[in-house]
């Protein structure tokens, strides 16, 4: 049997990937890693760059890009036969990374490189991996006596296990969960796209009416548009316990036990280590020095937005008394009665606004953006192996005509396919002589995709694509609707701009030129400082002349009128205070329950919890909330005492923003300037020194609080 996993070739064979293939694959490939690393340490005793650094770099390379597409399907194509597979190799892979980090002799020949004469000639991104694989060793746990290397050994193969679980059951209770409904009375208020959706979803499972799930789009449309306030506070208690003790599902997928066990491990791990807890040892790899910096940090922008927060409460409040008669308002109450108090005060609709944005323009919009930023080209191409007929396929040249990269992009929500928007790596970029391997990104999001209309199938993304390109521009702009069926895929604003953040990751995976894969990219890159180009992407999606690149009736091409426009702007800051309280209380609540980990108290999940909603929140959630229990970020992801660093992240980005609004933002300088400062670098250099090779100065926190509408 041919193993595709084990196929030399430039890019995944997913179509051929099965669950059987994963296994042996992962184990001859680990294997060969570690004769890899035997026979070049025993090969000689003067170790340098090109006989011991480079051929390790090469063979995990090779053990990456097999496990990469195993994993990716394992969080878009999921199945029981994957999902086995997956958790079968990951404490083997664990292992290998622990014992490579505890590998003595490994460890002495990256010192003994360091202290070489080579070192001083490698240049900087070489030196960088260097330093960062001896802080690496010290974290893996170099300096432990054999028990205690053992201890940590075992502390990561099992944190590696219980975060894949802990992700299932958010997958398996979010799948779980559907109400079928036969009156469409009930669903009074839902826009005409979300009623569609609904029936379709009902017809996909073989039955008539309207399914709700809790998948977001679905929940999202209930949320905010439903007039049935019972059916808000049903769909909301099943979203907010999904994976818990509480809800429809209660104790079927609960995490309690997992977070439990994962807080204590690391806590074990820090100490291990030195640490006196984990948000210590989480802040070894990030900008941020100490965990008073971080509290400090945080404390600081909740006394500047808590009082706005208030008052967009209070606001809230009396108009839903004035207007609604509503004079308790509930936590499932509040984005429909946002909504409400948006259209009124703004007369902004977001299903007016969706109308303006079809997937079929803001693709494109995307791409011109980012060419007439960086001067790169953006082509399409149709032969490539795909896990899903909804996935597309581009590739990305210079204006030298070279080849920079590669990327997938999966933009909408279906069963078996883990919630949220991410980037991940496919392929990173590496030189070997003088032969560049191209940087290759997976853009995913979960949007809401295109709907079938009565007696006509919804066409696949790509499907009604290559119809438009075929028929050309009319086929959006022309006097005639496009045909019952066709209808492309419309997002929401805030859609638009979750699409513009996840390629702001690919920009930074993709126009990497550093040419060692441990900082090329987004490796090496402080945690903290990971999502700058991400969120400053997001900038282009209020500016007038990207919005008109990116925007334009579905139906009639029309731009988006400039009175939109002005309303859109208008509400931008629209609740702007309580947004960013709670962004701060999932901050502050990860930071503490890592920062305040005490073994003979156990975790203490919920009560610091509420103990930081009394701090900052304005929302007061419902005793059944188990908001912690689907917390991926941290649980599941890389974020675990760094969920910070989307706020930190963003006083980066607000204030590189800001320069663009001196010079313009299209201006061909500076964009050169963050391309060459800061995508190019990937992690070759510390964040803040590119930072301030960029911007001219440390950043400032001023331009966050304006983009906010908060007063400094």
């Amino acid at each position: 049997m041919t193993n595709p996993l084990l196929t030399d070739t430039p890019l995944p064979l997913f179509s051929q990937i099965r669950p059987e293939h994963v296994e042996p694959a992962i184990d001859q490939l680990l294997a060969e890693a570690r004769a890899v690393v035997e026979q070049q340490l025993k090969a000689t005793d003067r170790y340098t760059w090109k006989n011991l650094i480079e051929p390790i770099e090469n063979i995990e390379d090779k053990l990456n890009k097999a496990w990469s597409p195993v994993s990716h399907m394992n969080s878009v194509v999921n199945s029981d036969a994957l999902r086995a597979a997956y958790n079968a190799c990951l404490p083997k892979l664990s292992e290998y990374a622990t014992e490579m980090g505890q590998n003595e002799d490994l460890f002495k020949a990256y010192r003994a490189i360091a202290a070489s004469d080579e070192y001083p000639s490698l240049d900087t991104a070489q030196k960088k991996i260097i330093q960062n694989a001896l802080r690496d060793f010290r974290l893996s746990g170099i300096d432990l006596v054999v028990e205690k290397k053992r201890r940590f050994k075992e502390i990561s193969q099992e944190l590696s296990s219980l975060a894949s679980r802990f992700e299932e059951n958010v997958l398996d209770a979010t799948n779980a969960w559907t109400k079928l409904l036969t009156d469409e009375l009930e669903l009074t208020g839902l826009p005409e796209s979300a009623l569609a959706q609904a029936r379709q979803t009902a017809e996909q499972n073989g039955l008539e009416g309207w399914m709700i799930t809790l998948q977001f789009p679905s929940y999202h449309a209930v949320m905010t548009y439903a007039d049935n306030r019972e059916l808000r506070r049903e769909h909301y208690e099943a979203y907010t316990t999904r994976a818990s003790d509480q809800g429809p599902h209660a104790g079927r997928w609960d995490n309690s036990e997992i977070m439990e066990k994962i807080l204590a491990l690391r806590h074990e791990k820090a100490r291990l280590l030195g640490y006196n807890h984990y948000a210590e040892l989480s802040l070894a790899t990030k900008m941020a020095e100490t965990p008073d910096d971080v509290m400090s940090f945080l404390e600081d922008l909740a006394d500047k937005s808590w009082r706005q927060a208030r008052r967009d409460l209070a606001e809230l409040r009396e108009f839903a008394r004035v207007h609604y008669g509503t004079a308790d308002l509930q936590p499932w109450d509040i984005g429909y009665y946002s909504e409400k108090m948006r259209q009124h005060d703004y007369q902004l609709s977001q299903e007016e606004v969706k109308a303006y944005f079809p997937v079929t323009k803001v693709l494109p919009g995307l791409f011109a953006v980012v060419e007439r930023l960086y001067g790169l080209t953006i082509s399409e191409i149709h032969d490539f192996d795909a896990w899903h007929p909804d996935v597309r396929f581009f590739e990305i040249t210079d204006q030298n005509g070279e080849l920079r990269g590669k990327f997938y992009i999966d933009l909408y929500a279906r069963p078996k396919k883990r919630g949220g928007a991410w980037m991940d790596d496919c392929v990173g970029r590496k030189t070997i002589d003088g032969a560049v391997q191209t940087p290759v990104a997976y853009l995913t999001c979960n949007f809401t995709p295109p709907i079938a209309r009565e007696g006509v199938s919804a066409p696949t993304d790509r499907e009604s694509v290559a119809s438009i390109a075929r028929e050309g521009v009319s086929a959006l702009t022309g006097p005639e609707p496009v045909p019952t069926g066709s209808d492309p895929a419309l997002l929401t604003h805030d859609e638009v701009t979750t699409l513009f953040h996840e390629f702001g990751h690919g920009l930074h995976h993709m126009l990497t030129k550093v040419d060692h894969l441990g900082v090329s990219g987004i490796n090496g890159v402080e945690w903290d400082a990971v999502e700058l180009p991400s969120q400053f992407m997001e900038n282009w999606c209020w500016e007038k002349d990207a919005l008109a690149l990116m925007s334009g009736h579905y139906r009639s091409g029309e731009p988006l009128p400039d009175a939109l426009f002005d309303k859109m702007t208008a509400a931008k800051n629209f609740q702007a205070g309580m947004q960013m309280v709670r962004q701060l209380e999932f901050s502050l609540f990860d930071f503490r329950i890592h920062r305040d980990y005490d073994p003979d108290k156990g975790g203490r999940i919920y009560e610091i919890l509420n103990q930081v909603r009394e701090q900052v929140a304005v929302v007061q959630s419902p005793a059944f909330n188990r908001f912690a229990h689907g917390f991926s970020h941290i649980f599941a992801g890389g974020y675990a005492a760094g969920y910070y660093s989307y706020k930190w992240a963003e006083v980066l980005s607000s204030d590189a923003f800001s320069l663009f609004e001196e010079k313009g933002i299209f201006d061909p300088d500076t964009g050169s300037a963050f391309l060459a400062n800061i995508l190019e670098k990937g992690g070759s250099e510390e964040a803040m020194d590119l930072f301030v090779k960029f911007r001219g100065r440390k950043p400032t926190i001023d331009a966050l609080l304006r983009h906010n509408g908060i007063a400094a």
